[in-house]
């Protein structure tokens, strides 16, 4: 897709979903570094989530933390974000923290802790049930720091066993998300470690399953774009946890260590379907094949700012994936496919590399004009005096998170 007018109609209907986590206080194990006027109740969350949506134009939903974002009253939750002008987007769950959890969540030893964390998979789906949301976002800490701690293999059982009982529990229209992590916190051996293990799980279960690849939970020099594009191709990638790394899992802004990387992500997206099935309007299928050919990937946001503000952060990332998105839908793929065809190694190169060349900017810019936005949505924030009022209103504490 070359076709700049094309183009801009594919990015109008983009959708990026931010996280509610990203707008409190967080940081490393060394240091959390408190910031002024960051959220003090799930509300506050989704009030700071609307403003990246009001500058951007394509953030309209909001991903929740279950307990760090837990209130009385859901549905009175998804109607203060449908006043602010977003959603509730994914749900995601937290069998971490726990004291309980030191061995495990659903792979635990003991069968009262793996109860307990059933329960509260289970809770997470009743909340979505309440919220309207479509997705559940799964991610377990679960693994072994020593050879012989437990068996590998009834781990795997039990795992199987409570993702089992989780998919049974989904509706018809609801689906989750299931992550991957290389390590940490768990050092020998992690129970889900990669996309394949996500992948054979989800397989086992059925079309509501799906992966989801975080970019930050990859061993050095891991292809991921071919990751997506071999998901994509079996009708399994449900969505991205966008951030960016160095070393490790580091929740950087996504595009800040390898802009490049993310490009190729998103011209697999691209090729795939994924987009189109997104982007198209309406909720994403969760059974690709049978619905639109594409792939129903969400675009979400997992980043922790600990040392950028944070709504500004947000923003900055939702525009790093609109390039990113922009150059993937610019590259000429009747070119490509003839070089390719041809045996032509330099000019396939080449005619990819234009298009991650292009400065899209401009483009954006007259894109968010033609939407009735800023053209510069940092800038627009900033002169928006709402950091500023926020900072004075909120004084007295923040929510809980991370950084609590």
């Amino acid at each position: 897709m070359n076709d700049t007018s094309a183009v801009k109609d594919a990015l109008r209907r983009q959708q990026i979903e931010t996280p509610s986590w990203a707008y409190g206080n967080s940081g490393t194990r060394f240091k959390v570094f408190a910031q002024r006027g960051v959220p003090r109740t799930p509300q506050e969350k989704i009030d700071d989530a609307a403003q990246v949506h009001r500058f951007t134009g394509v953030a309209p939903s909001v991903a929740v933390h279950i307990p760090w974002d837990r209130v009385d009253d859901y549905a009175a939750l998804a109607a203060h974000a449908k006043e602010r002008g977003v959603r509730i987007g994914a749900v995601n769950t937290n069998v971490f923290q726990d004291d309980d959890y030191m061995l495990g969540s659903v792979t635990n030893p003991d069968p009262a802790v793996r109860r307990k964390a059933l329960d509260h998979l289970l809770e997470a789906v009743d909340i979505m049930d309440q919220t309207g949301s479509r997705d559940l976002k799964l991610w377990f800490s679960d693994g072994t720091n020593y050879p012989g701690q437990d068996d590998i293999r009834t781990r795997q059982d039990r795992m199987a066993e409570a993702l089992a009982a989780v998919y049974e529990r989904l509706g018809d229209d609801q689906r989750f998300l299931l992550e991957y992590k290389l390590f940490e916190p768990a050092f020998y051996m992690t129970d889900l470690p990669d996309w394949g293990a996500s992948y054979a799980h989800c397989l086992k279960l059925g079309p509501k399953a799906q992966v989801v690849v975080d970019t930050g939970h990859h061993a050095p020099g891991t292809n991921i774009e071919f990751i997506v594009a071999f998901l994509l191709r079996e009708g399994k990638l449900g969505g991205f946890d966008f951030n960016s790394r160095f070393y490790a899992d580091d929740d950087l802004m996504v595009g800040a260590a390898d802009p490049f990387q993310l490009f190729r992500i998103m011209y697999e997206v691209v090729r795939g379907g994924g987009y189109d099935a997104y982007a198209g309007g309406g909720t994403p299928p969760h059974t690709p094949r049978e619905k639109s050919g594409g792939a129903g990937v969400a675009f979400m946001l997992d980043q922790c700012h600990n040392i950028e503000p944070k709504i500004q952060g947000q923003i900055r990332s939702v525009m790093n994936v609109q390039e990113a998105t922009a150059k993937a839908l610019l590259v000429d793929a009747g070119a490509l496919r003839s070089a390719q065809e041809s045996g032509d190694v330099l000019e396939a190169n080449a005619v990819f590399m234009d298009a991650y060349n292009t400065d899209v900017r401009p483009l954006l810019a007259e894109l968010r004009e033609e939407m009735g936005l800023h053209p510069d949505p940092v800038a627009a924030y900033k002169a928006s005096g709402y950091y500023e009022r926020i900072a004075e209103e909120r004084k007295d504490g923040q929510a809980a998170g991370w950084g609590a």
